[in-house]
């Protein structure tokens, strides 16, 4: 139709607007999972149609797939880094090639902060940046495996820095400070002592600030997993086995103070951190008849989390921010033990605690050249040593105290490289 008069005012139609994208995940209605060609058309377009989002490449996969990292803001996507105040989460979906539905749901999500017009969703992006790595194993995720196409579990690469995918997630949280970091995975249950349909974990690495794991306890079990329950699903603590009848432990499996996984790296960094896993197998004779319906189940379980994440970010933002500040300055003052073992649950032995640790660590020039580079991913400050033509000394004196150690003494399981400790910085 064409312009009409109105009096004496030439009125056009109205344009249509553009339906939002939808995933290959949802077209299908979960009878298979978005594809790479569908995620890259489906964020292109999320991209166009709103200025609250943008889309970088943050990298490049061995297989030369694109690592992504979506930006989302209130009236425009956050740009700079540098000059960020503002409360910022982020997401890590499907580091694990082989556990899907964390992925879908963080596309969703990117398309609802995009396309929401409701107040409160609005007023959330007001006051919080939102960053998103969607898919953060590609290699993985087209092969349908847990490691990347090297062969690296890259939930376990987050102190070596060995994957361009832990790289390029190791340069986002230096650069962008998250307070929040919440870790999408899919496990598989074991009848009848581990079944539930979401399990969380917060940082259990003994160097994570005190205030700040009792934030990653509270976004777990005062936010995510209520909110989970509230939806119809079974809540419990990743890795720990319980008795069916009692709900008392009965052996943990899994989940440890490791500093190379994910949710303790951002720990040891100052950063809430939450590990989401939720239940793979079919719960009904309908889901094992019919595979779409499992995994939708599989993405609302996360959806459903989710929203209890973003409850607890509005909730608490205030805190969350105080907190991880409060945190970051402490490694300044560059006081009291650092653990290069134990967790939690699990109090370091007398040889794993650095009661007393030195100010710094020594690298002569060939080491340093060796970690130069993933001392920089990991943010830490170095500076020249005046003893040793192209070394450099790594002070404890700076926001990354607790992760100086785990990086480079040689009693640290993980350690880049063995550095010559100092005792006059």
């Amino acid at each position: 139709m064409g312009a009409v008069l109105s009096g004496s005012v030439l009125i056009a139609p109205a344009r249509a607007q553009p339906s939002p994208p939808r995933t290959g995940f949802e077209t299908s209605h979960g009878a298979r999972w978005t594809s790479r060609a569908e995620e890259t058309a489906f964020l292109a377009t999320v991209d166009k149609a709103s200025p609250r989002v943008a889309v970088d490449r943050i990298g490049t996969t061995a297989q030369g797939r694109p690592l992504r990292l979506v930006r989302v803001g209130a009236d425009s996507a956050p740009a700079d880094p540098a000059h960020a105040t503002r409360n910022t989460m982020l997401l890590v979906c499907s580091q694990h090639g082989d556990e899907p539905s964390g992925r879908e749901a963080c596309l969703s999500t990117v398309r609802r902060f995009a396309y929401a017009k409701d107040d409160a969703t609005r007023d959330f992006l007001k006051r919080t940046d939102v960053l998103v790595v969607p898919t953060a194993n590609p290699d993985g995720r087209a092969a349908d495996t847990r490691t990347n196409s090297q062969g690296l579990d890259i939930n376990r690469d987050h102190i070596a820095l060995e994957s361009a995918e832990a790289r390029a997630m190791a340069a986002v949280i230096r650069d962008w400070a998250p307070d929040t970091v919440y870790d999408l995975h899919e496990y598989s249950p074991t009848a009848p002592y581990y079944m539930k349909d979401v399990l969380t974990l917060w940082p259990r690495n003994l160097n994570t600030a005190d205030t700040v794991r009792h934030e990653g306890r509270t976004l777990s079990n005062g936010h995510v997993r209520p909110s989970a329950e509230a939806a119809g699903y079974s809540t419990g603590d990743y890795g720990i086995w319980t008795d069916p009848e009692t709900g008392e432990p009965v052996e943990q499996v899994a989940g440890d103070g490791q500093e190379r996984i994910l949710r303790n790296t951002v720990g040891v960094k100052n950063s809430v951190g939450l590990l989401v896993e939720t239940r793979t197998d079919p719960l009904t004779d309908e889901e094992e008849a019919d595979p779409a319906l499992n995994n939708r189940r599989r993405v609302g379980s996360h959806l459903a989390s989710l929203n209890g994440a973003l409850g607890y970010v509005t909730r608490r933002r205030d805190r969350i921010e105080a907190v991880t500040t409060t945190a970051r300055l402490a490694g300044y003052a560059d006081r009291g033990p650092v653990y290069l073992g134990g967790a939690d649950n699990d109090p370091a032995e007398e040889n794993e605690i650095l009661r007393d640790p030195p100010c710094g660590y020594r690298l002569d020039a060939a080491r340093y050249g060796e970690v130069e580079d993933e001392l920089a991913l990991h943010g830490v400050r170095v500076r020249p040593d005046s003893g040793s033509a192209g070394g450099v000394l790594v002070p404890l004196r700076q926001s990354a105290r607790a992760l100086v150690p785990l990086l480079l003494d040689e009693r640290a399981a993980y350690r880049l490289t063995t550095g010559r400790p100092a005792d006059d910085c």
